[in-house]
């Protein structure tokens, strides 16, 4: 039986039959390395590296795929064991607390590029050596998140770290479409949810995105409601994506997904009241209302039908009636007359003019008030080109229930 190079203990050249790695990443069979320690050797075989550590850490992964072959009758492709034998290269300089930060942040690029540009097979590979937990628990639970959660650390470790944690949810991202989502939930633990939100407060923007699209994707399987109820009632965390990534709105990705993030939480209805509290309301009207061209015809008309989703809360509506734009040159602009500036859009599908029509029939239909302000804000000049546009029957009909509306206030 020819034995794979992969599978052949470097001391012993069999078979491993419990392979273990010491501290230099170097794997050998139980026996073998025990006889050599045992002789008074305090280096690595392979390598004669002195060892920090002498400590023997089992190989599962080697030990998988070992038992995998020999299942398969000895027969694997050549490449196939070239590339298990370079992922669990990788997999264990991630694990390896010798390893540094630039090592590790060298390994996630090799990981992120393998994975965007090898085919399917190779995600499953990924998947199949544990690295979606893994990634998880480096950046959430590892000793990295532990020691340096407020990213406090002195250049270069500083710059390394922030990358490491940048690469590291850039490669889980582009794993979890593969994957089970159930790996999300270690984050439902206590110490694991402290480190997301101190991430979320310290970090930079592209790691705030990151953190946005795994809370988006908590809303999209039963077997993440409970997370994605947490992540609705972490105040602070909500407070966070309000303020600084829809109000402030100072970088319109990072802007773009907190709407994404905000519409997927506002999904669960016993998350909304929490939203509101938190200020979500503003954030969702102060997007909607310095929205580029580019945005508008991208994720404003979700942001508007997550407020017109909200303002079944009479909360939300008080939230638009008494919302005054500080950031806004225009002060005098409330929410209502914020609406009434989107109710038409000129665009070839008239996004979000449904909703914007939706969230004022909700609001004017027991307010007086509403209908003075929407009246005073000009919806009647709107309401009338929306319906000489191209927009669906649908919009057309809503936009008639509102003129119906309005007569009682004029």
């Amino acid at each position: 039986m020819t034995i794979p190079h992969l599978f052949r203990c470097p001391i012993s050249l069999d078979l491993f039959q419990d392979p273990v790695t010491l501290c230099t990443g170097q794997t050998y069979d139980r026996p073998s390395i025990e006889r050599w320690l045992a002789a008074g050797n305090l280096t690595c075989p392979v390598t004669m590296q002195k060892l920090d550590d002498p400590a023997l850490v089992p190989n599962h992964t080697l030990r998988h795929f070992i038992n995998q072959w020999l299942q398969m009758g000895n027969q694997f492709d050549p490449d196939y064991l070239e590339t298990i034998g370079s992922l669990a290269s990788l997999k264990h300089t991630l694990e390896s607390h010798e390893v540094t930060l630039k090592s590790k942040v060298q390994a996630l690029e090799k990981i992120r590029a393998l994975s965007q540009s090898e085919p399917p097979s190779t995600s499953n590979l990924f998947l199949q050596l544990g690295f979606l937990p893994l990634l998880l628990e480096l950046v959430f639970g590892g000793e990295e998140a532990k020691q340096k959660q407020k990213l406090k650390l002195e250049l270069p470790q500083e710059c390394y770290y922030i990358k490491f944690v940048e690469d590291a949810l850039s490669c889980t991202l582009i794993l979890l479409p593969h994957g089970k989502l159930e790996s999300l939930n270690m984050l439902r633990e206590e110490s694991k949810l402290a480190s997301f939100q101190a991430l979320f407060a310290h970090g930079t923007a592209l790691i705030r995105m990151s953190l946005c699209r795994l809370i988006e994707v908590t809303s999209t399987s039963p077997e993440t409601k409970e997370l994605c109820y947490m992540f609705g009632k972490n105040h602070q965390l909500l407070h966070r994506i309000s303020v600084q990534l829809l109000q402030q709105n100072s970088n319109s990705e990072a802007a773009d997904a907190g709407i994404k993030a905000i519409s997927a939480l506002s999904s669960l209805e016993e998350n909304r009241e929490i939203l509101v509290r938190q200020g979500v309301v503003n954030g969702l009207i102060t997007y909607i209302n310095s929205s580029t061209e580019r945005r508008e015809r991208s994720l404003a008309p979700l942001a508007m039908a997550t407020l017109e989703k909200l303002l079944r809360l009479e909360s939300a509506k008080e939230a638009v009636i008494n919302y005054n734009n500080n950031n806004n040159n225009n002060n005098n602009l409330n929410g209502v007359h914020a609406l009434v500036k989107k109710v038409f859009r000129v665009s070839d599908d008239h996004q979000g003019s449904e909703s914007a029509v939706g969230c004022l029939i909700i609001l004017c239909n027991d307010s007086l008030l509403a209908r003075e302000e929407a009246i005073s804000g000009g919806v009647l000049t709107q309401l009338l080109l929306l319906l000489q546009s191209q927009c669906s029957g649908r919009t057309k009909t809503k936009a008639r229930m509102l003129l119906k509306l309005l007569r009682r206030t004029t």
